[in-house]
């Protein structure tokens, strides 16, 4: 795995070991069991990422106390990361990271465990259903109107606010990591996030000097360019999704933001937004991170408004009885 293969989909994680950077040591990798920390049973595979792979789970403990829903999720490392000798430690970072935010609009975390037979680490989390926004735009191609974006930014901004405000960066946003749950939209997936030393000193973080790691198609320009993640090649990202979601395309003619720049291509302004909502969606989009726009709190308040009481998408799920 030395480098990212570009036949691969853009809208996948893709990693390589930078040139200067040198691949860690390979262990012998147990297989994974279906009982997991004596206590969780594996169910189904719920989804594989360019990382990690989640498992639908039963907590054999929570059930035997009579817990009506002891259905968790379970992730780890898929077997081209679990096999190196830190795979342990880079899960534990993406646990330490997430597990600080508890906010309504992103996954709660509830343990990290590592299987004692195995010596494979793996997170619980909150069981998530829904669509994910992918998902949403295979359905909805032409994208979504105005109202119904606007149900969707304000959640997702709000908890993109809350993250930095935390200290942390996602470093992955794209639809695949964002979900409509029957109780709301859901962030997800903080496994190639980084903490602001400022804010989080002493966390373990991943080395992007040893690792590159990105979506092509919502990397901001400093990221593929010099390995830099900044709260505002977040923003980037999170402009390509709404700008996705309003128009059912990618702003960039699903390129790369360097191929972007090289093209000299300009986004359109979707036709059902509004001209003030636009300038500030244009601004989050700029590939030069210097003329980018940097205040979220600026985009909420143009974006935000009043939601009902049932929002819309809660439609794709049956009505609880």
């Amino acid at each position: 795995m030395n480098h990212p293969d570009p036949a691969v989909d853009e809208g996948l994680t893709q990693f390589a070991f930078a040139p200067t950077g040198a691949a860690p040591a390979i262990r012998q990798l147990a297989p994974l069991p279906e009982l997991l920390g004596g206590r969780y049973q594996l169910e189904s595979l719920l989804g594989v990422g360019g990382m990690g792979a989640v498992y639908r789970a039963r907590d054999l403990l929570r059930e035997q106390y009579g817990d009506p829903a002891p259905q968790v999720a379970i992730k780890v490392l898929n077997d081209d990361f679990a096999e190196y000798s830190d795979a342990n430690a880079l899960l534990y970072g993406e646990f330490a990271l997430t597990i600080r935010l508890r906010h309504p609009h992103i996954v709660r975390l509830h343990g990290f465990e590592i299987d004692r037979d195995s010596e494979r680490a793996f997170i619980t989390l909150e069981l998530l259903r829904g669509p994910t926004l992918d998902a949403l735009l295979c359905d909805r191609p032409e994208g979504l109107g105005w109202n119904e974006l606007q149900e969707v930014a304000l959640p997702l901004l709000e908890a993109l606010q809350f993250t930095h405000a935390n200290g942390v960066l996602h470093g992955d946003l794209k639809p695949s990591n964002v979900i409509l749950t029957p109780s709301g939209l859901r962030l997800f997936d903080f496994g190639l996030g980084q903490p602001c030393e400022a804010l989080l000193p002493g966390l373990p973080r991943l080395s992007r000097s040893r690792l590159n790691a990105w979506t092509v198609r919502y990397a901001p320009y400093e990221l593929l360019e010099e390995g830099v993640l900044t709260p505002a090649g977040d923003l980037y990202a999170c402009a390509c999704v709404l700008y996705e979601l309003a128009t059912g395309k990618h702003p960039y003619r699903r390129l790369s933001a360097k191929q972007a720049r090289s093209l000299q291509i300009e986004p359109e302004r979707p036709d059902a937004m509004p001209i003030t909502a636009w300038r500030v969606l244009r601004k989050a989009l700029e590939i030069d991170p210097r003329q980018r726009q940097q205040d979220l709190g600026e985009w909420l308040a143009l974006w935000q408004t009043q939601a009902p009481a049932r929002r819309w998408w809660q439609r794709l799920h049956p009505r609880s009885t």
